[in-house]
């Protein structure tokens, strides 16, 4: 395989549908929420460069876009994907590497967050600097939060006041840290009995 990641070009447009099914199709294998997006949504981050895409000889491999909130106060990474094919290989970790360079260089006054179920994005986010924070250190722009109403838990965010849902929030600040900060523990235990709980509470009959 000869795959290389890259900032979005025009030529990449073609993909866009390609990275919403594949995005989809994950979440629901994973029985997970997702916020959704459109191909015209894929596209315009695209052209905006403000996302990165895997390719193995013009073959759709993986992707993930940034996305700025309160003037470029906070930037977050979404849509992070692996198309199945190339799984298990460490790519995802090579994107979210990539994007997280690409933000501090683009954005490089700004905090970078991201909210998530996943333990392996947590993990790939924690060796990147990133720490767990309660969702109020987060963006408060609720452009942001109006971007969950697609997710299935969507309404626990809703009653929560958007303080808080199945997703873990994570903060890395570059005001705090050096460029490349000692890593924070990763416990899979931990993490997984904080999971446990949160379903245990919000999911309940």
């Amino acid at each position: 395989m000869n795959i290389s990641i890259i900032i979005t070009q025009e030529e990449h447009y073609k993909y866009s549908q390609e990275i919403c099914d594949t995005i989809e199709q994950s979440a629901l294998l994973r029985g997970t929420g997702i916020a959704k997006r459109t191909p015209e949504y894929i596209q315009k981050k695209m052209e905006n460069k403000d996302a990165i895409i895997a390719l193995d000889n013009g073959k759709f491999a993986g992707f993930c876009y940034i996305e700025s909130w309160q003037h470029g106060k906070f930037v977050a990474h979404s849509g992070l994907i692996v198309h199945p094919d190339y799984r298990n290989l460490g790519l995802a970790k090579q994107i979210k590497s990539k994007v997280f360079d690409y933000s501090l260089e683009k954005y490089p006054e700004a905090k970078v967050f991201g909210i998530t179920t996943g333990l392996a994005v947590m993990k790939i986010n924690s060796d990147l600097g990133y720490k767990p924070v309660p969702f109020s250190e987060l963006t408060s722009d609720p452009s942001f939060w109006k971007g969950c109403q697609t997710c299935t838990n969507y309404e626990i965010l809703k009653s929560k006041d958007n303080k808080m849902c199945l997703c873990t929030g994570m903060l890395y600040d570059p005001k705090e840290k050096p460029k490349d900060p000692p890593k924070h523990p990763f416990n899979v235990r931990v993490l997984n009995r904080l999971k446990s709980i949160k379903e245990a509470l919000f999911l309940k009959k």
